[in-house]
């Protein structure tokens, strides 16, 4: 007889939201006009769960009475109705079970039991072929799959035990095409230049050969994602024609700036030296006064004097901007989701409290009917909605408001979507202590467990994507889990525990490899005490997996039991799992035995120095702000108001909570009917006491700019970033900038060409408003086939101001006053 029960639970009539909306996403969105009905149940299954818990369970945790219809081990329905169930994939993290799980053993004060959960659709009015669209349109096979109806008898997963991890005899042996063969038959993100590289590397420096987890290390550190392989691309040749001479005249000007900030030092030209050389150029010459320096660089930091209870205090205001393109455009709920958790782990590692976060976003029209979709690519409308929908739910789960929110729609983004997340956070300055680790510092892992999900993330993210890729790319995405992140919140806000911490990474691309590997140039890791999800995971999955709502801390080993107790205190799991060494090497042992021993110097190298040609070419210089609507006023404004990228979004805008924490100064809609949207987010700055000091953030780009002119449109986000922080109050002398690189793949010089173009107008800008960019992120691989995303540079902008001067952007009154700034 099986161990495990089974119910159904149905929200009754009038509660039954979720099915309602279905029910009109099916007919509309995908034309299904005969459908009569739609019932959604979720079905638990538990294990190891006495008669009167599970009765307990049922009526306490996993229904409630007023709302919701319970069915046991089967449900009603009506003759020629159609029914189907869903369920996550293996590995793929479920909230609704692991919640009910801890409710459960809360309820019973036991351990928690195991749980299983399914949706079950019930369709009327529908045959065979509507039936298998809709589950086509439900499944996202990165993520799920279509679940048995047949009761199991156990709920527990017997995996094998993997093998040893693999030494890969002979590498170092093979010919040219034994390194082309090698680079296929492991879909590895490196180059052929990369892998000779590492070659050379186990050949010469080893004299071994190496292990299959010390070539996915290595192919993880040095991905796009990781490292900025294009970024760092030394470009030997750089031209321009005939429509780019006046951006050749700021490349000379950049040249010149390269002289004052290097003189006769060696130094590459590449994108990222452009990204990143006017804030070296301020600080030498002084106009960098707040900026908050450090090893730790997860962040954007700044030093700042904040007002709490009417006196001046001393603060860190941290803030990042972070993509999740890849993995939002495969699977949208999670891939989004994730993208707000991970742009909040940054800003967490520098100890600081996030309270504030912004969404922009790049989409085709999801008004495409389903049937144009592109073969190998999710509906647009169904990535807009469930991405949403994910970076909503994480968000107002964890407590974070949300201040800005927008949607950009371009046809270049159904090559691959932009999702961008913006966080803002802040701690007193007394809450940091940094200190660089020592030999016999130990590193204690935090938070959630590791799995198989978000194997190859970060390589991933630098893959071109193809016709297979949505069918091959699930281990790379993940679910988060919200409240785990919501207790590292919690307790890195703790003074107590943040001034015991020596140095903080997140764990996010990478995995344990790259966040415990960056802490030190020497780590022996003992991967059998990472704690896992469950068993089966091979050494080289329990380095490499990015599971998220981790945090890798280094301590002295003195503070071991007050850190432990700390943990236990907000529910946390907390354990050592390395040691700082003296030996310059990061070392991965599982079972005992050494997987990985690779010099950090080799690491360091970011693997064979690549290098490229640009020529920045075709250059629309006429005509760059022409109004796109044809036609007398009323014509041009009925066709501006009805544009996509016009038109309100208030439906987006309102599916995120703006008012968590009681902070917010700015709505995200303003005005008498809330019609009005803000231009740039506001919040008092968090704190434990009343606040008098805002922070502002706001952000700018216009893809149909820059796919004219990369570098007069790069100009323009930068320029229209600090504009909408003076409409909102701000001052743009005392601004910060964080900008956001997203590109096709890099080939021709003709490609290199526009991030080059589009990096020197933001450069330009910058040195012309005197506003360095202090961080950034790039992303380089946003094509698909033949389509590319469109040249995109979004800046995001920062600073203060006193909460009482902060101003709205909606009319207050008929004979109101309208200011016009000019540049």
């Amino acid at each position: 007889m099986s161990r495990v029960k089974r119910i159904f639970v149905e929200k009754k009539e009038g509660f039954d939201v979720k099915a309602k909306k279905a029910f009109g996403d099916f007919r509309d969105t995908l034309g299904k006009k005969s459908l009569k009905n739609v019932r959604i149940l979720n079905r638990y299954d538990i294990e190891d769960l006495s008669d009167k818990d599970f009765d307990a369970a049922v009526a306490n945790v996993l229904s409630e009475p007023a709302v919701d219809m319970v069915y046991y081990d089967t449900y009603d329905m009506e003759d020629g109705d159609v029914s189907f169930a869903t369920e996550y994939l293996p590995g793929q993290y479920d909230q609704r079970a692991d919640s009910a799980a801890q409710c459960i053993a809360l309820l019973t004060r036991s351990s928690p039991p195991v749980v299983k959960c399914a949706t079950v659709y019930i369709l009327t009015g529908v045959d065979k072929n509507d039936t298998e669209d809709i589950k086509k349109y439900i499944i996202n096979p990165v993520d799920s799959r279509l679940a048995g109806d047949a009761l199991p008898d156990t709920l527990k997963e017997t995996l094998p035990e993997p093998p040893d991890v693999e030494i890969l005899t002979g590498f170092c042996g093979l010919d040219t095409d034994g390194l082309l063969a090698f680079l296929s038959d492991y879909t590895l993100a490196m180059s052929f230049d990369d892998l000779l590289f590492v070659q050379c590397y186990f050949k010469n420096d080893e004299k071994r050969d190496p292990t299959v987890a010390e070539i996915r290390v290595i192919d993880t550190y040095w991905s796009d994602h990781c490292r900025h392989t294009t970024f760092l691309t030394r470009l030997q040749h750089v031209t321009f024609d005939e429509s780019a001479k006046n951006v050749e005249k700021v490349y000379g000007e950049y040249l010149k700036s390269r002289e004052f900030v290097y003189g006769d030092r060696e130094k590459d030209i590449c994108l990222m030296d452009i990204a990143t050389i006017y804030a070296k150029e301020a600080g030498k010459s002084g106009l960098t006064e707040g900026f908050d320096a450090s090893e730790e660089i997860n962040a954007c930091s700044i030093k700042q004097k904040v007002v709490v209870d009417g006196k001046e205090q001393d603060y860190l205001i941290m803030f990042k901007n972070e993509t999740h393109n890849h993995p939002t455009e495969i699977e949208p709920f999670g891939g989004a989701a994730t993208c707000l958790g991970g742009a909040i782990r940054d800003p967490l590692s520098g100890r600081s409290y996030v309270y504030h976060a912004m969404r922009v976003t790049g989409s085709g029209d999801p008004r495409e009917k389903i049937k144009d979709t592109m073969p190998g690519k999710l509906p647009q409308l169904k990535i807009c909605k469930e991405a949403a929908e994910g970076y909503s739910s994480y968000g107002n789960q964890i407590g974070l408001a949300t201040g800005l929110v927008d949607e950009i729609y371009h046809d270049g983004y159904k090559a691959k979507r932009m999702e961008l997340g913006a966080v803002i956070g802040a701690a007193p300055a007394e809450n940091v202590v940094r200190h660089a680790p020592q030999p016999g510092d130990i590193i204690l892992l935090l938070g959630g467990a590791t799995g198989r999900d978000g194997c190859g993330g970060a390589t991933g993210a630098s893959k071109v994507h193809d016709l297979q890729s949505i069918d091959t790319c699930g281990a790379e995405v993940q679910k988060g889990n919200p409240l785990t992140e919501r207790k590292l919140q919690r307790l890195f806000r703790n003074k107590e525990f943040s001034t015991l911490i020596k140095r903080c990474n997140d764990f996010g691309a990478g995995g344990v490899c790259v966040a415990i590997g960056e802490l030190s140039d020497g780590v022996r890791v003992n991967l059998d005490a990472v704690r896992k999800k469950y068993e089966g995971l091979s050494g080289t999955e329990l380095a490499i997996s990015e599971s998220q709502e981790r945090m890798a801390v280094v301590i002295d080993p003195k503070d071991l039991d007050t850190v432990l107790a700390l943990a236990a205190e907000e529910n946390l799991h907390a354990a050592k799992v390395a040691d700082v060494t003296d030996a310059g090497k990061m070392e991965l042992l599982w079972r005992g035995k050494p997987i990985v021993r690779i010099k950090r110097s080799f690491l360091d190298t970011n693997g064979a120095t690549a290098t490229a040609d640009a020529r920045v070419c075709d250059l629309q210089t006429e005509d760059l702000f022409a109004e796109p609507f044809n036609g007398g006023f009323k014509d041009r404004l009925m066709s501006m108001m009805s544009d996509i990228n016009i038109c309100s979004k208030k439906g987006l805008i309102e599916m995120f909570d703006s008012t968590i924490g009681t902070g917010t100064v700015t709505m995200p809609l303003g005005g008498a009917h809330q019609l009005t949207p803000t231009q740039a987010m506001a919040a008092k700055i968090a704190s434990h006491g009343e606040c008098g000091t805002a922070s502002l953030f706001s952000y700018g780009f216009d893809p149909y700019l820059m796919e004219k002119n990369p570098f007069i449109g790069a100009v323009y986000s930068v320029i229209l970033s600090l504009a909408k922080l003076t409409a909102t109050g701000g001052d743009v002398s005392r601004a910060w900038l964080t900008l956001q690189e997203y590109f096709e793949r890099m080939g021709s010089e003709q490609t290199w060409g526009k991030p080059l173009s589009a990096l020197l107008g933001a450069w330009w800008a910058q040195k012309n408003m005197g506003t360095p960019a202090i961080g950034g992120k790039d992303s380089m691989s946003g094509t698909f086939e033949d389509i590319h995303v469109p040249p995109t540079l979004v800046s995001f902008a920062l600073c203060t101001e006193d909460a009482d001067n902060i101003i709205s952007p909606e009319f207050k009154r008929p004979s109101g006053t309208i200011y016009r700034v000019r540049i």
